[in-house]
């Protein structure tokens, strides 16, 4: 990734009055993290310390997850005593989602991962040379770690997600002397809200600077990207998603799938149905809605119009399908068959976008090559 763009700017000192036994902050730090469009957690500064305070550890989270970080090497102030504390940086950590490593990568700190549950998944070429050579150890599975292997490793930080606050494998992990923390970016309803999560990483690593100049990239370029689409005639209408056992599961109207789609001045034909995470209807209600549908984007796993038939012949009643008009993002595979999509996509709203607007209006991106988007195999 060649997004590096250095930002040096200084932000004047809050004067402060310190009280007994407690630290007030003082400063914003220099090219600190502004958290802007992420919902699900928050970074703040003091003279000494930082807070990182998880809102959104699990879906309907009604607690916050906390820590305090504190420098390797400086004394922890007596009112934080008894706080979760954990010393920056940190050098050795075990991440849980693929979405996790080109976060590291883009920081540079991908020497600091030790270990990684289910490793076949990782399709990056640098981390995988890592597995190879033994520096990054097999986990097992990632909703069943293994514990020993994961305490000889000796992980500063295990940073992991959950469906829910009540998970025996992480209580246990933490039980063994490992600090967990949730990454919550997945419930970002927003590209760019889960993008922000770099700094999340960045705050962790003592990369703040660099966190917040690579989000700076990556927030222009999809601000700009969004602006060009805007100027677009027409709004073409979207179907996405698929059938399984029964139930179609696509997109709510308050999902990021749809903020793209929006951004991309397309017509979500979901847009206006509730829901941050996916909506489940049965065929009917979304042939009804979805048979003229201009385009079908992300039919599940399926990468070939053959197959879409095979499993089920009515997919052929829509128009989308009839003008071969379906794409997909997950065709560009690792060398373990793991979707680039998939590890990629979070940290690369930008692109996504970009893709989405060369496809429903070629006229405003014409030299643009997709990097993800592509139509279905025949």
């Amino acid at each position: 990734m060649q997004f590096l763009k250095t930002c040096s700017f200084w932000l004047f000192f809050i004067l402060f009055i310190a009280c007994k036994k407690e630290i007030k902050p003082v400063i914003i730090q220099e090219n600190s993290s502004v958290i802007s469009h992420a919902q699900g957690f928050d970074i703040e500064f003091f003279d000494g310390y930082t807070k990182l305070r998880i809102k959104s550890p699990y879906p309907n989270a009604t607690t916050p997850q906390e820590y305090t970080l504190v420098p390797k090497g400086q004394k922890i102030p007596e009112t934080l005593k008894g706080n979760p504390i954990l010393r920056t940086p940190i050098e050795r950590v075990v991440v849980t989602s693929t979405t996790h490593i080109p976060m590291l990568e883009l920081l540079g700190q991908s020497s600091t991962l030790v270990g990684f549950p289910n490793t076949n998944y990782i399709s990056s070429e640098k981390t995988r040379k890592r597995i190879e050579t033994g520096a990054v150890k097999e986990l097992g599975k990632e909703d069943g770690i293994n514990t020993e292997i994961l305490v000889e490793l000796q992980p500063e930080l295990l940073i992991g997600f959950s469906m829910n606050r009540d998970n025996k494998m992480y209580s246990n992990i933490q039980k063994a002397g490992i600090p967990v923390i949730f990454n919550g970016d997945w419930l970002e309803k927003t590209p760019l809200g889960r993008a922000e999560w770099i700094k999340f990483f960045g705050v962790l690593f003592d990369k703040n600077e660099r966190a917040d100049s690579l989000f700076q990239h990556i927030e222009k370029a999809y601000l700009n990207a969004k602006k060009i689409a805007q100027k677009a005639a027409t709004q073409p209408t979207v179907l996405s998603g698929v059938q399984y056992k029964g139930v179609w599961n696509l997109p709510g109207g308050e999902s990021f799938v749809a903020q793209f789609l929006k951004d991309a001045n397309a017509n979500y034909l979901w847009k206006d149905h509730p829901g941050k995470g996916s909506l489940s209807l049965n065929f009917e209600t979304v042939f009804d809605l979805g048979q003229e549908a201009e385009y079908w984007i992300a039919p599940g796993h399926y990468t070939s119009y053959r197959q879409l038939a095979d499993a089920d012949l009515h997919y052929q009643k829509f128009d989308a399908f009839k003008k071969k008009k379906i794409y997909t993002f997950t065709l560009k595979k690792g060398v373990n068959g793991g979707a680039i999509y998939y590890e990629q996509a979070a940290i690369q709203p930008h692109l996504i976008l970009k893709d989405l607007i060369h496809l429903f209006h070629p006229n405003l991106l014409s030299d643009y090559s997709p990097t993800f988007l592509e139509p279905l195999n025949d």
